[in-house]
Order: structure tokens, then C-alpha cells, then sequence
């Protein structure tokens, strides 16, 4: 089965949710028309990666400044529960195309924000949520930590699809929680922009032996609004410069890594691909070594399978 996909680099619309999911929008309606049968998007795409800023916290204490700007944060973050993930799954069964993307979530029960990607279906709407388990650094004052409830893989009529946020990745038992369920498109929406980035994605294709799309904003200081450029007045002018990348199971780069300005990468995924990579290396089959190595992950889920329903 051979699978068209899109990996969106792009910049949001800054802690404006409304019209960064008309900017979402958008994208979708044109890469859908284009044949695409995935597009993913960046790490907190909605409503931004708040890259340069404190939140007025130092050990110790917290200004009234950064909880006004949290406050903030949280009123354009995405509720899955609402009115967002109606509109969201209204817009993947419109254009017929499946859409992972990264968001800063609200939660009906508590006040915290997660870092996650949600996986939407055309016609079974969201299938899943992937809550970050390890925010990085100071990302722990704005996100809450998800639990192995989280480790959250799905299996569509496009393929096996799952995968982690960011240095996620660089947590190797979280991989392998992937790799487990067989994962054939990994996912790996970020906000690092390094050249050596690169290199992780292939390393993860090859380890994995699937295909990882690597997926980055396109940001500069300058995109801020007026009312935030005192935060970041320090900051480099190119604060993120993407690096999106997609790479096949042997290690190929077949599009990317983009740099230097917003697009969209596509490819097209042959599927059997996966399969093939494997007589030679399999981490969870014949390379596991099941008789010397044990995994044991605490309330992962079985993966999650789209219904079989007709396409509509």
C-alpha cells in the first residue's frame, strides 16, 4: 500500500487559537485537494510554542505577569472534548484526510495543559491522544507530565501510526513502547530545530525500521505580536528554523530536512517497504531477545483500531 503524506512546517497565528485552526484549515483543504492522505503538524501548532518566554518563574516564586500570560496560554490551548474537537473532526471527514496534530491541551478535570498530538480519522473522527510523558526543562512550568495511558498508537486504514513528541524521543524505553505495537509511520512532531535533529529521525527509522516524519514550526522573533516582543528581546531573530524531515525504514531521507522557511514536505510512503527492512533487523522481533531482555511499560493501551466503516 503506497500512502501520500504532507509534513506542515509552518509558523501559527500566536496564541490566537481561532485563527491559527483557520490558518489549519486552510493547509488541510489545500494538501488534501493535492491527493495527500496524512498531513501532520508541529508540536503545540495550536496555539503556538511559546519559544523565549518565562512565564515570570524562578525558583521560588512566580510574577502575577506570567499567570496573566498562562491564563492566556490556557484560554487558546485546544479542548478535544468541545467545540475544538468537533471542528477538528468536521474538517478531516470534509476533506477526506486523515491529520495528526500538535496542540497544547485543556482538560475538562484540572487546570494543567498538556503538551500532545491528537490522531484524526475521516470517518471515525479522533481516534486517540498522545499527552507529552517528559516536558523538557522549563516546558515543566506550562505542561503537565501524562502517565503510560498516554503511549498511544493507532491502526488505520493508511497504516499502523504512532510515535513521540519531541525529546520524547530521545527516551529510549518510550521508542521501544512504540516499536512494540508496530508502528509503520512514526510520528515525531518537535520544536528542535537543530541540524543533529536530522540524524535522530534516521537513527529512529533505522532502529524502528518504519517511517518517521519529523515535523517542526518555521518561526522568527518577528512573527511574536507587539504585545510579547518585550519577552523575547533577547532572543535570536531566527528562533526556529524548522528542519521537518522524512525519512524511509533503511534511513533514507526521501524529503527534507527543510530549513530556513515555511512548506510543506511530501512523500510518498510505500508501505511494503517496512516489511522488507525487517529480514534483516527486527528490534522487537528476531533482534529482541526476549530470553535476556524484558519490557515492562505500566498502562500502555493496546493500539487503538479505526472502525472499518465506508469512506463517505
Amino acid at each position: 500500500m503506497k500512502v501520500k503524506v504532507g509534513v506542515v512546517q509552518e509558523s501559527p497565528i500566536f496564541f490566537d487559537k481561532a485563527k491559527t485552526m483557520a490558518k489549519l484549515t486552510s493547509i488541510t483543504k489545500k494538501y488534501a485537494a493535492e491527493g495527500c492522505q496524512l498531513l501532520v503538524f508541529p508540536e503545540s501548532f495550536v496555539p503556538g510554542y511559546p519559544r523565549g518566554f518565562t512565564f515570570g518563574a524562578t525558583v521560588g516564586s512566580r510574577t502575577e505577569e506570567g499567570k496573566k500570560l498562562f491564563a492566556k496560554y490556557h484560554e487558546n490551548s485546544v479542548f478535544l472534548a468541545g467545540e475544538d474537537g468537533v471542528y477538528l473532526e468536521a474538517l478531516a471527514k470534509k476533506h477526506q484526510i486523515y491529520l495528526v496534530i500538535g496542540i497544547t491541551e485543556k482538560v475538562s478535570n484540572n487546570g494543567s495543559l498538556y503538551c500532545s498530538m491528537v490522531y484524526i480519522s475521516p470517518t471515525a473522527g479522533i481516534l486517540g491522544v498522545h499527552r507529552k510523558i517528559k516536558p523538557t526543562g522549563t516546558e515543566r512550568i506550562i505542561w503537565a507530565e501524562a502517565d503510560g495511558s498516554s503511549l498511544t498508537s493507532v491502526e488505520t486504514k493508511i497504516g499502523k501510526l504512532g510515535g513521540l513528541i519531541c525529546w520524547e524521543n530521545y527516551m529510549p524505553l518510550a521508542r521501544m513502547a512504540m516499536y512494540n505495537q508496530g508502528i509503520e509511520i512514526y510520528i515525531a512532531p518537535t520544536a528542535d530545530s537543530r541540524e543533529a535533529w536530522t540524524d535522530t529521525m534516521k537513527h529512529i527509522a533505522l532502529e524502528g525500521r518504519c517511517f518517521v516524519l519529523g515535523c517542526n514550526q518555521y518561526y522568527t522573533k518577528s512573527m511574536y505580536p507587539k504585545e510579547y516582543q518585550s519577552l523575547v528581546e533577547k532572543e535570536v531573530e531566527n528562533l526556529c528554523p524548522g528542519g521537518s524531515v522524512i525519512v524511509s525504514p533503511m534511513g533514507k531521507v526521501l524529503n527534507g530536512p527543510l530549513f530556513g522557511n515555511a512548506g510543506v514536505l511530501i512523500a510518498e510512503l510505500d508501505l511494503e517497504e517496512v516489511q522488507k527492512s525487517k529480514l534483516d533487523f527486527d528490534v522487537v522481533g528476531h533482534y529482541a531477545r526476549n530470553d535476556i531482555f524484558k519490557l515492562s511499560i505500566k498502562d500502555q493501551p493496546q493500539m487503538i483500531k479505526e472502525p472499518k466503516l465506508p469512506r463517505t
